[in-house]
């Protein structure tokens, strides 16, 4: 039988359990200026989804609307099969949110304020205390507990709205921007709670560091100006744009001319004198006709490894495709 909330509305089961959030068709205007337009997407169980852009491409206004701080123009959220709109009390229960600038009180001190977010959430003081020590030992909070959050540094400080994300043990936990502003150590650090948390729920982390989605990211999606304009996994995201190629080391190397003369092959440049980068049309078949003719002509190949993008290579293509896409579809102007 389906329960009902307090309000009577029904309190309907998650179709698919393993969709822990899904937007579907979201619009968002302030004033006459339109900045999410049309975005859907979804959040598996178990997954750790990268929000990509550069800054103001939309991601921390679509942050808010998923977590309900924001009211969407138009669309759907569900959050574990509840809608988020019509039942925002259910469906807020099961997210945990890590805003930009994180909701601290610095006066207090460590276990104060989780005291209180935990209670804030409903728990009774029993429940509060256990919540309490679970979430200071996830987040490595157990040596600063009472000490006053303004007087911890700027890692612990970010550790400290984790917590208080997750102290109720959410579905979904929502991160924008979790390391702006941290040392190197402390970003290690955080990134291994965000794939942590991953393991056990689901996050979505918005970021302009292409570091952080190759890091902690199961899944990418990239937005610009309010849309999202490519979704991949990390690896795919890698392979995007078809880069095809491979560094080869050959101990007795050929004139360039013969390499070049492969067929398939595209260019070959030598960065050193046994070690070369040749490029070539996808699906050649460049390298296994290079193994052969290796070793019918004594070149004694010693290694060949394929070329991959990096990250930021793929990230400015896509964008810049993006952009170019644009402006050919924009109205002419008029006179």
């Amino acid at each position: 039988m389906t329960g009902r909330n307090h309000d009577g509305l029904p309190i309907l089961p998650n179709a698919n359990p393993e969709i822990t959030l899904a937007a579907r068709n979201l619009s968002r205007r302030f004033g006459n200026r339109q900045v999410i337009h049309d975005l859907s997407l979804e959040l598996r169980r178990g997954e750790v989804l990268g929000l990509l852009g550069h800054n103001g491409a939309g991601k921390t206004t679509t942050l808010q609307m998923l977590t309900g701080c924001l009211l969407p123009g138009s669309g759907e959220i569900e959050i574990c099969g509840i809608d988020l709109l019509r039942q925002p009390e259910l469906a807020k229960a099961q997210i945990g949110y890590l805003p930009e600038t994180p909701p601290l009180y610095r006066e207090l001190s460590v276990d104060d304020y989780l005291t209180f977010a935990a209670r804030l959430r409903g728990m009774k003081p029993g429940e509060a205390a256990e919540a309490l020590v679970r979430a200071k030992h996830r987040c490595g909070l157990e040596a600063v507990g009472r000490k006053i959050i303004g007087t911890l540094s700027k890692g612990y400080q970010q550790r400290t709205g984790i917590a208080q994300a997750i102290i109720h043990r959410p579905a979904v936990i929502v991160l924008d921007e979790p390391t702006v502003g941290l040392d190197p150590t402390q970003i290690r650090d955080i990134r291994a709670l965000i794939r942590e948390l991953g393991d056990s729920g689901s996050v979505i982390l918005s970021t302009h560091l292409l570091g952080e989605v190759e890091s902690v990211c199961d899944r990418v999606e990239i937005m610009q100006h309010g849309r999202l304009i490519y979704g991949d996994t990390s690896a795919g995201m890698q392979r995007f744009g078809g880069v095809s190629g491979f560094i080869v080391s050959l101990r007795n190397p050929p004139p360039l001319s013969e390499l070049r003369d492969i067929a398939g092959v595209g260019g070959v440049e030598q960065l050193s004198a046994t070690q070369f980068r040749v490029r070539h049309a996808p699906d050649a078949g460049v390298g296994d006709a290079l193994l052969a003719l290796a070793a019918q002509r004594g070149w004694q190949l010693e290694q060949l490894t394929p070329l991959q993008a990096t990250l930021e290579e793929v990230f400015a293509r896509i964008t810049e495709a993006e952009s170019s896409t644009a402006e050919e579809n924009a109205p002419a102007k008029t006179s």
